[in-house]
């Protein structure tokens, strides 16, 4: 491959303008198109980061070496499995797809064709996540509380809300503790649409951590953060707001000039530095140069596929418990 990846985006709803303005300034990147079915939408998105529009992402895919895929999830699968029959190494948004099974065939075709398949699980590149996984490294974690909070309308309501939003922090969780859990209990509630829009998912290791992930699309404020107990520190990562704050506690003494007693710590709270990066240049400037250099993503489909298998048994268990 030449030095510049040739990259297409399919998709040119919010999330797919986001890849292209993304992509039209990475270096070494090439934006060669994006597709779209709605011609205004696709046109004006290729007009606005000076690319071209294809109405049929078949006509696109024989001028890429790489792709992302940012359509609706129920076309995840034949979308990725028709671009990485054509050779083309594939990013798909999450969740992979809409089902395990398909997840299985996309990963099998994936390593079959030696090509890169990553999946959009973008908070594995939030700063704030990066310096959480530094700070809780080696400790002994005791609890982990996830929160991923947003209003109706900003949702995607392609998938019910375990796969919309909890499927974030359970990668996370997989990601933190480095296993599946061993039990898992799950509730939900629906309120705006037919699928569950509210849901909390109990996950425990016996060696582990106790994991608790709230999800909801029907909150009045958007919220991102997890909290961690370990031993020996209390933790807080703001994933919007990039922010992380250590609490200790300490009892260290000082003295006056007479050598008694002036004030006492009780604790400290270590403010860490998080980079300002955004995660999805991170997330994209990541892929290609996989795509470039031939070396396996950080959140492959193998990532993908546990994720949504995790995802799946949360919401397979919320139904139950409803009937």
């Amino acid at each position: 491959m030449n030095d510049s990846v040739r990259i297409g985006v399919i998709g040119a709803g919010i999330m797919g303008e986001r890849h292209c303005r993304v992509c039209a300034n990475l270096p070494r990147v090439t934006l060669v198109g994006i597709a779209d079915l709605d011609t205004k939408r696709g046109s004006m998105i290729a007009e606005r980061y000076a690319t071209t529009y294809f109405p049929n992402h078949r006509d696109l895919l024989p001028e890429l070496d790489a792709v992302t895929i940012a359509a609706s999830t129920p076309a995840h699968y034949v979308l990725a499995a028709e671009c990485l029959e054509q050779g083309v190494h594939v990013l798909v948004e999450k969740p992979i797809t809409e089902t395990v099974a398909q997840a299985e065939q996309l990963v099998q075709l994936a390593e079959a064709k030696e090509l890169v398949l990553q999946v959009g699980h973008i908070e594995r590149f939030n700063p704030a996540f990066v310096e959480l996984k530094h700070v809780t490294e080696g400790l002994r974690l005791i609890s982990v509380n996830m929160h991923r909070l947003s209003p109706f309308d900003t949702s995607n309501t392609d998938v019910d809300v375990v796969r919309d939003l909890m499927i974030h922090d359970l990668d996370l969780a997989l990601g933190l503790v480095g296993a599946a859990p061993e039990t898992l209990q799950a509730w939900g509630r629906t309120l705006h649409t037919k699928a569950i829009d509210h849901a909390v998912a109990h996950l425990s290791y016996t060696d582990g951590p106790i994991v608790m992930a709230f999800a909801s699309r029907i909150t009045e404020q958007k919220v991102r953060k997890i909290e961690v107990i370990a031993e020996g520190a209390y933790i807080e990562a703001d994933l919007l707001n990039k922010s992380v704050l250590v609490h200790r506690r300490t009892l260290p003494e000082y003295l006056n000039g007479h050598n008694t007693t002036k004030y006492r710590q009780e604790s400290i709270i270590e403010r860490i530095h998080v980079p300002m990066y955004e995660p999805l240049m991170l997330e994209l400037k990541h892929f290609t140069d996989c795509v470039r250099e031939g070396t396996p993503p950080q959140v492959s489909g193998i990532d993908g596929l546990h994720a949504l298998a995790l995802a799946e048994q949360v919401a397979e268990q919320i139904v139950d418990g409803r009937k």
